[in-house]
């Protein structure tokens, strides 16, 4: 599925093959790719993140899964990415980076070491996690902390690959493009494809949105975005991100942070299976300085 392969000498600038890539922005700005599951933070550790913030020399993704970063939800699993390749190059001004992730992790409850393999649980741990973002009453840290003292937390486990979906990121002045081709996706039994972008939930505290709606922390864990754009800002309110609602897909804001477990905050979109190419933009907020 990637554009080029190593042989391909035809192309005026050529493509590389890279293992990690820094896109700089501004002089305190920049965008980094790895091939890698790199930065290995939390429990998230062993997936694949797509685009990494990077502010002042520091990766401020935290837990979060990047800028353009794919999840296949089946009726009976959902898929996640634990390996890819990553090449990059220019388009005159642009930089494009394509990102190939293979769709090869599943996640499973650990209860003290045990893996819940069984389906009619997983089914109602996936109802649990449904009512819980349908609830704003159950949103509380409260209930994951009591879940992680009781030894309740989510494994990824390495599957045989599903799928494998090619993202491109150009990147121009203080825009991301993305398009998110899902071509090679099986739609047998296939509920939806969410794309993730987040950054750390300890940078990245403040939500607006066009219709001024101002939350500061008080972001809750998973709350459909109405207004036309949305975005989230740094508490300095100096760097930040902006996406916009787009017609036969939903917007999802969310956040949520604990020390030495969660640490995550960002801006996500869903889609239905029958769509096989996805675009949008993202806005890179007061990147002068």
């Amino acid at each position: 599925m990637l554009p080029f392969s190593l042989e391909d000498s035809c192309v005026a600038e050529p493509v590389k093959t890279v293992e990690e890539f820094t896109a700089g922005i501004s002089n305190s700005v920049a965008l980094r790719v790895y091939s890698s599951t790199r930065p290995y933070n939390l429990k998230i550790g062993q997936l694949q993140k797509g685009l990494v913030f990077v502010h002042e020399g520091l990766e401020q993704v935290g837990e979060g899964g990047g800028f353009g970063l794919p999840i296949l939800i089946y009726k009976d699993e959902t898929y996640f990415s634990g390996s890819s390749i990553v090449q990059v190059g220019r388009n005159g001004l642009s930089t494009i980076i394509y990102k190939e992730f293979s769709m090869n992790r599943v996640s499973r409850t650990s209860f003290k070491n045990l893996h819940i393999h069984n389906l009619r649980a997983r089914n109602l741990m996936k109802r649990l996690s449904e009512l819980y973002q349908n609830n704003k009453c159950l949103q509380s840290l409260a209930i994951r902390e009591l879940s992680l003292n009781l030894g309740i937390e989510s494994v990824y486990l390495k599957t045989p690959t599903v799928a494998k979906l090619l993202v491109t990121y150009e990147i121009r002045d203080h825009f991301i493009s993305v398009k998110v081709d899902c071509r090679d996706v099986k739609r047998k039994l296939l509920e939806k494809i969410v794309v993730l972008n987040e950054q750390s939930a300890k940078f990245f505290r403040i939500y607006m949105d066009s219709e001024e709606r101002k939350l500061d922390s008080q972001i809750p864990a998973w709350e459909r975005v109405t207004s036309p754009w949305a975005c989230l800002i740094n508490s300095q309110r100096n760097v930040g991100y902006r996406l916009w609602t787009i017609d036969k897909s939903s917007l999802h804001s969310g956040r949520e942070t604990m020390h030495n477990f969660l640490d995550w905050t960002g801006l996500d979109y869903e889609f239905f299976p029958h769509q096989k190419v996805f675009e949008y933009k993202i806005q890179l907020l007061g990147v002068n300085s």
